[in-house]
């Protein structure tokens, strides 16, 4: 087991922060330091409500496009993953990048001390809302990772990503899925519902944990009533519309929805 999850209580929560929109996308309107401020405030909230992990990434962007991403991209998401580490030091923190930013998201992560990145596409091909994607991840990321001294960050894997379209490999289950993504060396794997908010398959979960000792984390629809059930299954729970004021994910973190989830897990760890 990658030591990022030594580090973690079971049924870990990393709350997301999806800061705003980045230089050069279109609804971008702020300035560099703009974001990182506003991500430090969301990461001093959700320490404060006892999260036990954050998580950055760049949705507000859309409409998303396909790495290789600008510098500019780069160098925001780190100023912003720098300006969090500063706001939460204890607790760990991961990056994605939309879409398909495996690379910059390794490269932020190792510039700003994060401990994992959340990784699309890892092994297989699907067709998303940004289009086709047709090469799997795993092998280059995997060699860039060593090229750059990065074994030390962890790899977590969707399976069956959402927002996307599975028919080009509709005849697999998914727990062969998770095989393919155990063999091909990622450090966790991620289930999720359809879309953002959607909660995911309670089959799909308890294949993939019976498929692979690897930990299982719910990627997308965990709600307080829901964490009891899935605690039982999940290792971490990646959380984002619930803990938003009206459970939406664009909007700003809601200290009384991080804390009605916190206390709901700490509940379901008894």
């Amino acid at each position: 087991m990658h030591p990022l999850f030594k580090s973690l209580p079971r049924a870990a929560v990393i709350a997301m922060i999806h800061v705003p929109a980045l230089p050069g996308t279109p609804t971008s309107r702020r300035s560099v330091r703009q974001i990182a401020d506003q991500a430090a405030g969301e990461a001093r909230l959700l320490a404060a409500a006892g999260v036990d992990a954050l998580m950055i990434e760049n949705m507000h962007d859309a409409p998303y496009v396909n790495a290789p991403h600008g510098p500019e991209i780069t160098a925001a998401m780190t100023r912003a993953a720098l300006a969090v580490r500063a706001a939460a030091p204890k607790l760990p923190l991961g990056v994605q990048v939309l879409s398909l930013g495996t690379r910059e998201a390794l490269s932020i992560a190792l510039a700003s001390d994060a401990s994992f990145i959340r990784a699309e596409n890892f092994v297989f091909s699907h067709v998303a809302d940004e289009g086709l994607m047709p090469e799997a991840q795993a092998g280059p990321l995997l060699r860039y990772r060593r090229q750059i001294g990065a074994d030390h960050i962890a790899i977590l894997a969707d399976i069956q990503k959402k927002h996307a379209s599975h028919a080009l490999t509709a005849d697999l289950p998914i727990s062969e899925l998770a095989h393919a993504a155990e063999f091909f060396r990622a450090d966790g794997l991620i289930v999720t519902g359809l879309a953002t908010g959607r909660p995911a398959s309670l089959s799909d979960l308890r294949s993939v944990a019976e498929a692979t000792p690897l930990p299982v984390l719910v990627g997308s629809g965990v709600t307080p009533a829901s964490v009891a059930e899935l605690a039982g299954i999940a290792r971490a729970f990646i959380v984002g519309s619930a803990i938003k004021r009206g459970g939406h994910w664009a909007r700003d973190p809601d200290p009384a929805r991080v804390r009605e989830l916190t206390r709901a897990v700490a509940r379901a760890r008894r």
